[in-house]
């Protein structure tokens, strides 16, 4: 069939499209590529922005902020809220990307998911990544949890697959190997389930109340 996918992205408070990944820029032999969420759409002013809206590099992550005729005007009586979501004048869209060299983004993580251990970002879904390679595990969710001595430490909650084993040493190597000692958890949580939110994701806010105890 060739390339037949044609990805947009956007949300609730920028409607539409922020982004798009047509079906000719779906380069299969191109991993970036393929992980990326497209370019700006024509009409969107987009930008990547640090904690003091200044813009990243390219290769450095920011969160992807926008400008646009379909960009929300408000939330409505919330003026708090709104202004936090337009800090700078642009709409903080609360996801974290990274731009490549030729102009493509790529999501790396939710903004409020950033875990930050010993003065590092981790992105807590690249970990997640990582670990679900491991075929003993069914689900993986990964949080920080206050540390006195890191800040937050880098903690992963999974649910075993079905009849399989697997010790927390392995899947912990396993990030190090992989992404370095930083992103590699510093414990390993097993549970039944992992609770989700009322869209059907992994309900973080709740693991972290339950591990920080």
């Amino acid at each position: 069939l060739g390339q037949i996918f044609f990805q947009f992205y956007g949300q609730s408070e920028a409607p539409l499209a922020i982004t798009v990944l047509r079906k000719a820029e779906h380069l299969v032999d191109d991993p970036l590529r393929l992980a990326s969420c497209g370019k700006p759409h024509p009409y969107v002013h987009c930008t990547l922005l640090d904690d003091d809206c200044n813009p990243v590099p390219d290769g450095e992550p920011g969160e992807i902020c926008v400008r646009g005729p379909q960009v929300m005007a408000g939330y409505l009586d919330k003026p708090a809220e709104t202004a936090e979501a337009f800090k700078g004048g642009w709409l903080h869209t609360g996801d974290i990307a990274v731009r490549n060299p030729d102009g493509y983004l790529r999501i790396v993580d939710r903004k409020k998911d950033m875990i930050v251990s010993g003065g590092f970002n981790v992105f807590a879904r690249e970990v997640e990544n990582v670990i679900s390679k491991h075929a003993a595990v069914a689900q993986v969710a990964v949080i920080g949890v206050p540390d006195p001595k890191w800040g937050e430490a880098v903690t992963a909650v999974v649910v075993k697959a079905l009849g399989a084993d697997v010790e927390p040493e392995v899947l912990i190597a396993m990030v190090r190997e992989e992404k370095g000692p930083v992103q590699a958890p510093k414990t390993v949580h097993f549970v039944e389930s992992i609770p989700v939110s009322a869209v059907g994701k992994p309900d973080k806010k709740a693991l972290r109340e339950q591990f920080s105890r």
